[in-house]
């Protein structure tokens, strides 16, 4: 049996979006992550074609935790008749839950748009999804614990291990007759001010390893001074202090930051408007699992009440006509979509306006545009001039730098068959295969995209 196991890249092969790993047996077909593409749009049009998989043979989806672009292909993935199980941890379910229905509404949304403004060159301009495709999935969405093998069928057991980067991040051990293949996921960060360390892998026969920041490493910390500097310049030229914000961790750990800056004196006083409908929910997701992060609760309740949480469209409009300086968080944090457009389309040609990008920003986003000094930004169809300031918090990454992918794997007892790197673009991917070489004498393999390995 062990030679007919296939394991397909579906995804995140030379970029670090669209996550999708499929691992083929002749009884059993498990789909690791379902992922959107984001991003450039030759990535962005792949999400139109169909899995190059029949969806109906897929048994099992297991997330590794609930970022779009690990979980928001799923809609396609039941439009195209998979009828299987959907497992991931409480957390990473409900997250998953509030991603797809945001999605879904974006979509629409910007669909409609589109047809009212005619700034599509589709007529008419579609949704990639429905509210009610979301809806429906949901439905395939089964709870699993950490740390405990479950069965899949009598040769094929997988777990969950905590794995830091977002509440209800794992990575995935799957046991097929006794050879282990590991999927990291996301690997997130050794001293998260949030959540708790990654655990490590013990044992790893086939490895499949994220490289986002294979290339790099994070300073040590420069979130205390540039929110501090920022802060203090817009109060002083009454400015606006933009920060797109991812809405699951991202998000929270500034509220943290600027919530520990101002309880110790070291910004003044400013109002800051938190306006991401999903970044509320993902708040709420933070209270329902106390296990999942460091906060007390009474640390958790300072924190809201710190904080003016818009839960309309209508206050967003009255806070952009605000006058004050003041602070806007909102989402996405690629610049992609959501509520920081509508943000951007009116500040981002004012010399007092400050935009703070504190993410990893790909390839093709606006906000990689941003960071690489763009002119102008296309917003809903016009062209906005840049005159804000354009600064980056390289610090807050929920993402492992290159040191702690190498940690990562220091305790791996066995030396693996296979290595293969993922979810990076090409310069760090090839950076981590010869760090991984040098460290380990791993020989790291760079899957293509849709490329299929069998495994012995």
């Amino acid at each position: 049996m062990k030679s007919d196991l296939k394991l397909h890249f579906f995804g995140a092969a030379h970029t670090v979006t669209g996550s999708k790993f499929l691992i083929e047996t002749p009884q059993t077909s498990i789909l690791i992550d379902c992922g959107m593409f984001q991003g450039l749009k030759e990535l962005r049009l792949l999400n139109w074609e169909p899995l190059p998989f029949p969806a109906k043979n897929i048994d099992y989806v297991l997330l590794t935790h609930g970022h779009l672009d690990h979980c928001g292909y799923l809609p396609k993935l039941v439009q195209q008749g998979f009828k299987g199980h959907v497992f991931g941890t409480a957390p990473t379910l409900a997250i998953a839950e509030v991603i797809l229905r945001d999605s879904a509404v974006i979509q629409e949304e910007e669909a409609k748009q589109a047809n009212e403004e005619g700034f599509s060159s589709h007529q008419p301009a579609l949704p990639f999804y429905t509210l009610e495709d979301a809806e429906k999935t949901i439905k395939y969405f089964e709870t699993k614990k950490t740390g405990k093998w479950i069965p899949l069928n009598d040769n094929i057991q997988y777990r969950h291990q905590k794995n830091g980067h977002i509440i209800g991040a794992t990575f995935i051990e799957v046991d097929i007759n006794g050879k282990v293949i590991v999927f990291s996921g996301d690997i997130g960060r050794k001293n998260d001010l949030l959540l708790a360390p990654p655990t490590k892998p013990e044992w790893a026969d086939i490895l499949v390893m994220e490289s986002t920041y294979g290339n790099k490493m994070h300073p040590e910390n420069d979130a205390d001074s540039m929110l501090t500097e920022a802060i203090k310049q817009c109060v002083q030229s009454k400015g606006t202090l933009i920060i797109p914000s991812f809405a699951v961790e991202r998000l929270q750990t500034l509220m943290y930051k600027l919530w520990e800056l101002y309880s110790k004196n070291k910004i003044p006083h400013i109002p800051v408007f938190i306006d991401s409908p999903m970044g509320n929910e993902v708040i709420d997701i933070f209270s329902q699992f106390p296990d999942w992060h460091k906060l007390s609760g009474s640390e958790f309740n300072a924190l809201k009440n710190h904080f003016n949480i818009i839960t309309s469209y209508k206050d967003t409009w009255k806070t952009i006509d605000d006058k004050r300086a003041k602070v806007v968080i909102a989402g996405s944090g690629m610049v992609t979509g959501g509520r920081v457009l509508t943000y951007l389309r009116y500040y981002l040609d004012k010399s007092e306006t400050i935009v703070l990008l504190a993410g990893y920003q790909a390839e093709g986003t606006r906000g990689r545009q941003l960071q690489e000094g763009a002119h102008e930004l296309k917003l809903h169809g016009k062209y906005i001039p840049v005159k804000a300031q354009i600064k980056t918090i390289q610090s807050l990454s929920a993402h492992a730098d290159q040191s702690e992918l190498i940690d990562w794997m220091s305790s791996i007892k066995n030396v693996p068959e296979q290595v293969f790197l993922v979810h990076g673009e090409p310069t760090a991917l090839d950076t981590l295969r010869v760090k991984i070489n040098d460290t380990y004498g791993y020989k790291a393999i760079i899957p293509q995209l849709n490329e299929v390995f069998s495994i012995d």
